[in-house]
């Protein structure tokens, strides 16, 4: 895994090829979402209905699913398209909003996973290890205390699903249950804004579309955008201004800015 190559890269590839990401995420952050997806580069589509998610799948380099406004028929919308995607070899990221808050949302989370061969799991510290029987304290969808190390509850998540599972917070952790990176990147006020995690979700799913290694792309995704916050932060007075400047950040991203600024050391 060469990081710093991949800083060089990918976001170079992301902006020539334009990904496709079918997104079927939940109410509270579609537009911000869609505007992060446009900002670094890709295209969005937000397609949730039972009867075209499987058609729309066929169009993306990537699919996205969240659980954050969770429905029953969703999940099966989910379901749908997840087992198209994989026919065709076309990537999923699962951002298991909640998972370990509603008896509903952990399973319907594990039911994907189960049913599904998912890329990444992109989550916070309290989903993750929700996942994973991992007992953590949860207030709404927002993670607190977890019972055990981070480093070692990503492993074991990414050995337990076989895949890479990115967990965000001050300190971004991701493995492929082997390899082990951790990113430093980031700013506070990520934490005081609405949809930032899921933001960072559709980030890593606009480099996975174009990386076929799926540790890396979210290694590299997780820093570009908490590089952004950081860029974001020194122009903000505030939250408010944060949000928008934050667009404007990930949008003006370089290859430069990205290898000067990264905080990335493997294991």
């Amino acid at each position: 895994m060469q990081v710093a190559d991949g800083m060089t890269t990918l976001l170079r590839r992301v902006r020539e090829r334009h990904p496709l990401i079918h997104h079927i995420t939940n109410l509270v952050v579609m537009n911000d979402t869609a505007n992060v997806t446009l900002a670094i580069g890709a295209s969005p589509v937000m397609a949730h209905a039972l009867e075209e998610v499987e058609e729309m799948v066929n169009l993306a380099d990537c699919l996205l699913l969240n659980i954050g406004t969770l429905t029953v028929e969703q999940v099966e919308a989910m379901v749908r398209a997840g087992k198209r995607a994989n026919e065709r070899g076309i990537p999923i990221v699962l951002d298991p909003v909640g998972a370990g808050a509603t008896s509903m949302r952990t399973e319907s989370a594990l039911r994907l996973l189960r049913e599904l061969r998912i890329a990444v799991i992109r989550g916070n510290a309290s989903e993750i290890g929700a996942l994973i029987g991992v007992e953590a304290q949860t207030r709404g969808v927002d993670a607190h205390t977890l019972g055990e190390e981070r480093e070692v509850v990503v492993r074991r998540a990414a050995q337990a699903f076989g895949c890479s599972v990115a967990m965000t917070g001050t300190r971004d952790l991701v493995s492929d249950g082997t390899r082990l990176a951790s990113v430093d990147n980031g700013h506070s006020f990520l934490a005081a804004i609405t949809g930032s995690g899921c933001m960072s979700t559709t980030m890593v799913a606009a480099f996975l579309a174009i990386e076929v290694d799926a540790c890396l792309a979210s290694i590299v995704a997780l820093s570009a955008f908490g590089i952004a916050g950081e860029i974001a932060a020194e122009r903000a007075g505030g939250p408010g201004t944060f949000r928008s400047h934050l667009l404007d950040a990930i949008a003006a991203l370089d290859e430069a800015t990205m290898i000067e600024r990264q905080k990335v050391s493997t294991k």
